[in-house]
Parts: structure tokens; C-alpha cells; sequence
């Protein structure tokens, strides 16, 4: 799998910039702190919110991915790390405040226990007043399979952001567009 995003990822800034939607929140979140950014590929919300005062760890199976992602970090002395590892064994969640999840669930028949397994894992590991941020296309369950996932835990999680967008990606080689509907949620612990 990382080969083929060691390809993608040829094209420096190949999903452009965050969303606006998940910028504006962190704007106005008040809590700088230590940010774990799972499954980051290019730093594309990494270096932004390091930039904003965030204390970031970005993780991702790439590394032409997260190469680029800590030259950027280094040239610009940024808190900014980025480590090649697999997302799914990552064990230190309860040293972060803020668990960014953006574009991770599919929740696709291959994928869907092990990304369950993921969700649970980071809920039940991570600390008290801590969140987690994910956004995600809201397009067939996807949406409904998370909320079922997070109802299932002994402790609910208090929601603090649940917002539709758009996400309209634009291939830089061949001018391609396509926009989709996206969800993001925000719980804290």
C-alpha cells in the first residue's frame, strides 16, 4: 500500500490545502496542544495547524509522504514531526490532546473491522478532555456506521462539532474535478 501512495505523493501538495471547515475550528479552539495527525500522507493538515501553534505528529505508511512533509516542518522550524509507521499499531494515543483522523474511514467490507478496531482502540486510549477529529466522506453508511461505532462505547463521547461540506478535489496534472460531500465530527472525551 505504501508504494502506491509513494506514487501519488510524487505530486508535491496533491490534495491542495485543509478544508476550510476544519481550519476555522482549530482557529477558534483555544486549547494549543499536542496533535496526533493519523494517516497525514503530505502534511496537508499537519503543517497548517503547526503553523497555527499545534504541536504536531503526523504519522502516515509513506515515506515520500512524510519526507516531504517534515522539509517543509525543518524549513520552516515547526513543531511539526513526522514518522513512517502503521497507523493501525500505533500505540502512544494517550500522549496527544487532539486524535485528527481526516479521510481515514472508507469503512469499505475489507477494511471496515480493522477501522472499527482503530476507532475503539483511539476512543478507549485516549485522555479525559481530549478530542477527536474526523471528517469523512458522507456518502453511503459511512456516517451511520461511525455513529453506530461510537454509541457501542461504555462511555459516550461528548460531540462537540457534527457539520456537512464539500470537498471539491482538483487533480493538478490533469485539471480533473471532482467535489463530494463530506462530514466532520469532533468529540471529546
Amino acid at each position: 500500500m505504501s508504494v502506491v501512495y509513494d506514487k501519488y505523493y510524487q505530486t508535491e501538495r496533491l490534495f491542495g490545502e485543509p478544508y476550510p471547515e476544519l481550519i476555522d475550528f482549530f482557529k477558534e479552539y483555544t486549547k494549543k496542544g499536542k496533535l496526533l495527525d493519523l494517516g497525514c500522507g503530505q502534511g496537508r493538515n499537519a503543517i497548517t495547524l503547526a503553523r497555527m501553534g499545534y504541536e504536531v505528529t503526523g504519522i502516515d505508511i509513506s515515506k515520500v509522504g512524510i519526507a516531504q512533509m517534515n522539509k517543509i516542518g525543518e524549513a520552516e522550524n515547526l513543531k511539526l514531526l513526522g514518522k513512517v509507521a502503521d497507523l493501525y499499531t500505533f500505540d502512544q494515543l494517550q500522549e496527544y490532546d487532539i486524535t485528527l483522523l481526516d479521510s481515514l474511514f472508507h469503512f469499505a467490507k475489507k477494511d471496515k473491522k480493522k477501522e472499527l478496531e482503530l476507532l475503539q482502540r483511539i476512543c478507549s486510549q485516549m485522555k479525559n478532555k481530549s478530542l477527536i477529529v474526523i471528517c469523512m466522506q458522507d456518502t453511503g453508511d459511512k456516517v451511520q456506521t461511525l455513529k453506530q461505532a461510537i454509541r457501542l462505547k461504555k462511555k459516550p463521547l461528548k460531540k462537540l462539532v457534527d457539520k456537512n461540506f464539500n470537498y471539491t478535489f482538483i487533480d493538478q496534472v490533469s485539471g480533473h474535478r471532482s467535489t463530494t460531500k463530506y462530514r466532520m465530527v469532533i468529540m471529546e472525551k
